[in-house]
């Protein structure tokens, strides 16, 4: 949840925040870093079509995963 809230609010370097990441649309949970972290480059060395396929079987509709664990700053704004 933390890493999330970091990358929704554009408060780290990379990726998400060069191209304006908004959604999580997948995720796996895991209780070793280590295991974390292999299973992440693993994923990164994949096609784009293998990763969309693992995205699609997991989440179809692309939903937002993240919404609901907090307010976002725009949901904020839009609420005011």
């Amino acid at each position: 949840m933390r890493r999330v809230y970091e990358h929704k609010n554009k408060l780290v370097a990379g990726f998400t925040k060069k191209y304006n990441i908004q959604f999580l649309v997948y995720y796996e949970s895991t209780s070793s870093v280590h295991s974390a972290l292999e299973r992440e480059k693993q994923i990164k060395g994949w096609l784009r079509a293998k990763k969309i396929s693992l995205i699609n079987s997991m989440n179809p509709a692309w939903k937002d995963l993240s919404e609901e664990w907090y307010v976002s700053p725009e949901k904020k704004k839009d609420n005011e």
